[in-house]
């Protein structure tokens, strides 16, 4: 897994060194664009789901160096270690397409932080999560 991230992390930096976007501009629509499949499921943009996938490893890689470091995130989550980031991709841009209204001209980093505690809540958040919902 984490050969696959620094492969696709790579393949990100490559795909977006020649374009005038910057960390800045990745916003929810920016994210939801690059994520985009069509109805029969291939990307829109040519190379788009490694590039959406690795922007979300690299939220969950974050995530995980603050947890290791001891420090508390301030939005937790608990992704299974089954889980592939097929699976997660999705669950991030259904939860972003959803609240877009929030999240589309803002930068993509808490929409991704809060899709993932939506999608996949510690234990001790799941209760309060479901009687939320």
């Amino acid at each position: 897994m984490r050969v696959f991230c620094i492969v696709a992390f790579s393949f990100l930096i490559f795909l977006f060194i020649n374009t005038q976007a910057s960390a800045a501009n990745f916003s929810g629509n920016y994210l939801l664009h690059v994520c985009a499949s069509d109805k029969a499921g291939k990307e829109i943009v040519p190379g788009g789901h490694i590039a959406c996938q690795s922007y979300i490893a690299g939220i969950m890689d974050y995530h995980t160096l603050i947890r290791s470091m001891g420090a508390a995130p301030g939005v937790d989550f608990c992704i299974p270690d089954d889980a592939d980031l097929y699976t997660i991709q999705r669950k991030v841009i259904s939860y972003i397409y959803k609240n877009r209204s929030l999240h589309a001209q803002f930068i993509a980093s808490p929409a991704v932080a809060l899709a993932l505690y939506n999608a996949y809540p510690c234990p001790k958040d799941a209760k309060r999560l479901k009687k939320k919902n």
